[in-house]
């Protein structure tokens, strides 16, 4: 059996491009004890994946040249020689870019469709709404009646951290790139106030006004001149959770800006950067509220969902130019 796969071509200097991947045609390796054969149904591309395409040491390791990428992949069980998983089970592993492959039953987990959709196990009952959970709850404490700001509001982990802040009777305000996606935030998410950046001229200015008490909490998945402003409004004991940094992920140079540590000093304000990784022993309880909060309707999700296996490169590089509002999905 032969199937399609991405692989990583070269390295990007900057913004990486089209050029940077190439499709193949490889054979399916046989199956063994053990193992399943997959059909992969829905791809993750997420922002971290930029880190990884290059050769710099992180939390992940880089992807291999030539190799195919590889993410969260929901896929379906053709033929099994497990004694876990059966054929047509549907399933949730870090798995390659193929359209066909073979994988342990160690690297996988059954998922239940009954609950949510399968691709939602991507986001908002994954590792996206995880981030957001773990984030806000385990680093940013939040308390009833304080101010919660995010960056990338509109993105798949955004979307999430402003709803369970909502559920803690927080205000929320939430910082996006386009008319379309302040409005959404507003009437289907249950955001407070929102700020396109695109199109203030002053972020600090626009967030002290919609902040008169100042900024208690801030989820940062962008970084940039964005966190500058919030910051230069934060309150004293207020908590950062440092998710990402998207806005830097392309930059050639070492980005300069403002000496934040006298602020934080001064105001006694705690900022810590986290991967989901840190709280994997948690994660039950992580997934238990998320699953309660879907169910009872408390957390709504959107997907932008591209179709199509060699749309991948497409989607991924889709993500660093604003074009997903909530999870970044790829069907095959």
């Amino acid at each position: 059996m032969k199937a399609k796969q991405i692989v990583l071509a070269s390295r990007p200097k900057g913004s990486p491009t089209l050029n940077n991947f190439r499709s193949e045609t490889v054979d399916v390796a046989e199956l063994k004890n053990g193992e399943v054969l997959l059909e992969g149904m829905y791809y993750s591309v997420d922002p971290y994946m930029r880190g990884r395409m290059n050769d710099a040491k992180s939390y992940s390791p880089p992807f291999d040249l030539d190799q195919p990428i590889n993410g969260g992949v929901i896929a379906k069980v053709l033929e099994s020689k497990s004694d876990i998983l059966k054929a047509g089970d549907i399933v949730l592993g870090m798995l390659p870019w193929k359209e066909t492959c073979t994988a342990s039953e160690k690297d996988l987990k059954k998922i239940d469709t009954s609950i949510a959709p399968a691709s939602y196990y991507l986001g908002v009952l994954g590792m996206t709404g995880l981030t957001a959970y773990f984030g806000l709850m385990n680093i940013c404490k939040p308390k009833k009646g304080e101010t919660v700001v995010i960056s990338g509001a509109a993105g798949a982990v955004g979307v999430v951290v402003g709803q369970i802040a909502k559920i803690q009777g927080c205000r929320v305000i939430g910082i996006a790139g386009s008319d379309e996606k302040t409005k959404l935030l507003k009437t289907e998410f249950g955001f407070d106030e929102t700020i396109n950046y695109k199109t203030t001229k002053d972020m600090s200015k626009a967030i002290g006004m919609l902040c008169p008490n100042g900024v208690d909490i801030y989820f940062d998945n962008v970084g940039g001149e964005i966190s500058d402003a919030v910051i230069a409004n934060i309150n004293f004991n207020a908590r950062i959770a440092l998710c990402g940094q998207i806005a830097l992920y392309n930059s050639t140079d070492t980005p300069m800006g403002p000496r934040l540590q006298p602020m934080l000093l001064t105001r006694s304000v705690l900022m810590q950067g986290f991967i989901i990784g840190n709280f994997k022993n948690e994660f039950p309880e992580g997934i238990k509220h998320l699953a309660q909060w879907v169910k009872d309707g408390k957390i709504k999700f959107t997907e932008t969902i591209e179709n199509g296996f060699d749309n991948l490169p497409k989607a991924l590089l889709g993500l660093f130019k604003g074009e997903n509002t909530g999870k970044m999905i790829v069907k095959a």
